[in-house]
């Protein structure tokens, strides 16, 4: 098959080209780098000229709300309507595990409910790939969440996964071309204060972690099981934290 992986250079979604590639298929990065950009609309229709699957590994370059939304409002809804046009068969989109419970979130994730939403209005037949958070991610979760040289984060829970199962599971998308959504997870569960310690302790920083209930995460209060999967049939990568530090 003719696979076109949207944000096709960068951290995802280098990983899902290469392993396509591996299995036969060929993989086309679609990036700003090769003329592609989503945002804009331009390149798109040339990208999936031929394409039967288009997997959306884009990220957004805003981390505020306003401009998340705005990202992928424009994003997805001129790959979609690109897809359309062209005769793509099948979109498999990334999300974050829990946005299909959080239909009111904000920051971030309130970008990642438009993206779904616009998924399931389209036409085109869908697999949504939602993953836990990356261990890759957790520098970047302990920066936002410092104030006055304190790691300061809410009580939800996490299952945190290496970026390469996730990666994985989108090229198990791509292939299956099944309609509906996968979660996957890594094979710890803990509270997110516990990975953000050990995560900080691991890399020599010495700034504490304080549980604080109305820090949330990224600035919105959740629920303690609102960013772990529910499903039954969730895909448990085994890698867990210890090992993906010694391997990375």
């Amino acid at each position: 098959m003719k696979i076109v992986v949207l944000g096709g250079t960068g951290r995802i979604g280098a990983r899902v080209v290469a392993l396509l590639a591996e299995r036969g298929h060929e993989a086309v990065a679609a990036s700003r780098s090769t003329g592609v950009d989503a945002v804009a609309g331009t390149g798109l229709d040339a990208a999936f000229d031929g394409a039967d699957v288009v997997v959306d590994a884009t990220e957004s370059s805003a981390w505020d709300e306003a401009g998340v939304i705005e990202f992928f409002t424009a994003a997805t809804g001129n790959v979609l309507a690109a897809e359309d046009r062209v005769g793509v068969g099948h979109h498999v989109a990334l999300s974050i595990v829990g946005i299909d419970r959080n239909p009111e979130a904000r920051g971030y994730l309130a970008g990642k409910v438009v993206q779904e939403r616009l998924v399931a209005e389209s036409a085109v037949p869908s697999t949504i790939v939602r993953a836990t958070q990356f261990f890759e991610f957790l520098p970047q979760i302990a920066d936002a969440s410092t104030v006055d040289g304190e790691v300061r984060i809410g009580t939800a829970l996490m299952q945190p996964v290496a970026a390469e199962a996730v990666a994985r599971a989108l090229a198990d998308a791509a292939e299956a071309r099944t309609a509906g959504a996968v979660e996957v997870a890594g094979p710890e569960r803990a509270p997110l204060a516990e990975f953000l310690r050990r995560d900080l302790s691991d890399r020599g920083d010495a700034r504490a972690v304080v549980v604080d209930p109305a820090a949330g995460y990224f600035g919105r209060v959740v629920g303690e099981t609102s960013l772990v999967p529910v499903r039954d049939d969730a895909v448990i990568d085994p890698v867990g934290y210890e090992e993906w530090r010694a391997a990375s």
